[in-house]
């Protein structure tokens, strides 16, 4: 476990192996834990790192100012590269952590080499009913009056998310405990009014894209929206997966982004 200080907040994040760098970004609700196996996989070539959103899994924020934005955590990433003296390295990101990572690469080109996205929403409009009410502070607030409900909730949802449900249950459940409410609704209301689309043309670098067909979080045409934003897009469609890919098809998952991340 380690953690670096930046201007907003204190960013925990895991590390493991030897190599040139590689990041990994988790989505809305999410923590580094969702690589867990995904960075033993990949340490075997590459130094990976799998940090925590500020208001996510260990991350906090020491600002009273802090917004937890799509923006802001665009930010984050930038400083951890910094602080890290990390020059360049490829992004790979999950759900919201896929958005991040490509406004990482069209906000700072010089700093992404290649750019993977899971299951992420490149129009904001794709995310399902329940993730877009859950950006207005009203809902969010409700979600919080009886959290031990909403966790019940969210543990019987989560078999309907992954083919492993049981593990799915413990992981959402787990990450839930600790997030705001604050962080809950703006890093899902900003995820709602982003639009990627018309940035797309700026991406110049390897892409890759993975999505799942049974994906009820983002809907799968997303996969066709960066394909034809990115014309040298790489993209994975899973039919057999949904929107945690990395859980689901595990073994095809991993060779996937080792291929990309080998020979982009």
């Amino acid at each position: 476990m380690a953690s670096l200080v930046t201007d907003q907040g204190i960013v925990h994040y895991e590390t493991y192996g030897r190599g040139k760098p590689v990041l990994l970004l988790h989505g809305w609700l999410g923590s580094w834990a969702l690589w867990r196996d995904t960075i033993q996989v990949i340490g075997r070539e590459y130094r990976t790192y799998s940090l925590d959103f500020w208001g996510f899994g260990e991350s906090t924020a020491t600002t009273g100012h802090l917004t937890f934005a799509v923006d802001n955590f665009i930010e984050l990433v930038y400083q951890f590269m910094e602080q890290l003296g990390i020059r360049r390295a490829p992004l790979i990101g999950h759900s919201m952590g896929g958005t991040v990572s490509l406004g990482t690469a069209i906000r700072h080109p010089d700093r992404v080499v290649k750019v993977g996205v899971v299951g992420s929403p490149i129009d904001g409009s794709s995310l399902n009913l329940l993730l877009k009410a859950s950006g207005y502070r009203a809902v969010a607030r409700f979600f919080f009056i009886a959290p031990p409900a909403v966790k019940l909730f969210l543990r019987g949802y989560a078999y309907f998310m992954a083919n492993d449900g049981r593990r799915m249950s413990k992981m959402i459940a787990d990450d839930f405990s600790q997030v705001s409410v604050n962080s809950f609704f703006q890093s899902i209301g900003t995820l709602r009014q982003t639009d990627l689309r018309p940035l797309l043309t700026e991406v110049a670098i390897p892409t890759l894209g993975i999505y799942g067909q049974k994906d009820i979080i983002v809907h799968p045409n997303q996969h066709k929206v960066l394909a034809q934003g990115v014309p040298q897009a790489r993209i994975h469609f899973f039919k057999n997966a949904g929107h945690f890919v990395m859980l689901d098809e595990p073994a095809l998952f991993h060779e996937a982004v080792l291929d990309f991340l080998r020979n982009g």
